[in-house]
């Protein structure tokens, strides 16, 4: 669903039928506004399937962990959410209680997904720091406060808020409405505790990174160990990149240029924030696992020290999971 749906109107007790010409720039907002749903759950739907046989030998038929548990959670309430969003925009009548109820996933589910890949970062952080428990307490803490902080900030965002069917010239919307548009708001704003806790993940990455590195040039033999590093920071990086983006756009968003607008530019606005934020949390946010599990897969299969190796590898700090857990 996207903010277009964001309709200021008194709540009606029925379905609000109109014929009234003037709703048709909002009809080819909403219609427009679908084409890029069906475009960002594509995109997740395609990554999948391409990265379906490497998730089998990766995932399924390895052993079960911790992290296992996170990455398929993530993964397929991404597909969930996706094909959810999708239904939600198609032009046909559902009730009120369907809809508040895919209102409600549409809500949440960012919120729930971002806090799983919060966790899976903050396990990579303390595997870089060599499990360290200080550094772990510290993270712990940074993170269940941006949740909290982005968890309340939601629920006051939604309250008073209800769903109805509307229908336009024949052309069916399941839409959310509420006379509070300081509550509107609130929504787009929860992303701001969630970006700081981005911000200092990636910034903590970065800083082990460099000094990995200045190591590395004192001990050339560890580049087994630099090179899971850039692994690391090279997924790390891109999945920052993409929600630095989302973060913008949904700060963008607060704008009455966007928030209220019908108008074309409005649309693909919202659209693009729709396609990045699905590709940050249900692409990028599973290949954070996936990409550390083949690094670490094709190190053992070219290792002649077999276990061995891998040992003296996790204990360096690249992978401090046992498996390639991170």
């Amino acid at each position: 669903m996207l903010r277009l749906h964001k309709l200021h109107t008194p709540r009606p007790d029925m379905t609000v039928v109109s014929n009234d010409p003037a709703q048709w720039p909002f009809i080819s907002y909403f219609n427009l506004s679908s084409y890029f749903i069906v475009v960002s759950s594509a995109v997740v739907v395609y990554d999948w399937a391409l990265t379906f046989e490497q998730e089998f030998e990766l995932v399924w038929k390895q052993h079960w962990s911790f992290i296992t548990i996170l990455y398929v959670c993530v993964r397929y309430i991404g597909l969930s959410y996706s094909l959810i969003n999708v239904l939600w925009h198609l032009p046909v009548s559902i009730t009120d209680i369907v809809g508040f109820i895919a209102y409600f996933i549409w809500t949440w589910i960012p919120v729930v997904v971002d806090v799983m890949l919060g966790v899976i970062m903050m396990i990579r952080i303390q595997a870089m720091y060599g499990r360290s428990k200080k550094m772990l307490i510290f993270l712990v803490i940074v993170l269940l406060t941006s949740t909290v902080a982005a968890g309340i900030t939601t629920v006051m965002g939604n309250i008073g808020i209800s769903v109805e069917e509307f229908v336009f010239s024949g052309y069916h919307m399941c839409l959310f409405s509420t006379d509070d548009l300081d509550k509107v708001k609130l929504n787009d704003e929860s992303v701001v505790p969630t970006a700081i806790w981005e911000i200092l993940a990636f910034v903590l990455a970065v800083w082990v990174i460099i000094k990995h590195f200045r190591e590395l040039r004192q001990f050339p033999t560890r580049s087994t160990i630099g090179d899971c590093f850039t692994v690391l920071i090279q997924s790390h990086t891109f999945y920052f990149v993409a929600f630095a983006i989302v973060a913008c756009l949904n700060l963008g968003s607060l704008s009455t240029y966007i928030m209220f607008s019908s108008s074309v530019g409005s649309s693909y606005y919202i659209g693009i924030s729709q396609i990045v934020q699905e590709l940050q949390m249900f692409v990028l946010g599973p290949r954070l696992v996936l990409s550390i599990r083949e690094y670490h897969s094709k190190l053992l299969a070219r290792s002649d020290e077999g276990t061995a190796m891998t040992t003296i590898h996790f204990q360096a700090g690249g992978d401090v999971l046992s498996g390639g857990d991170v």
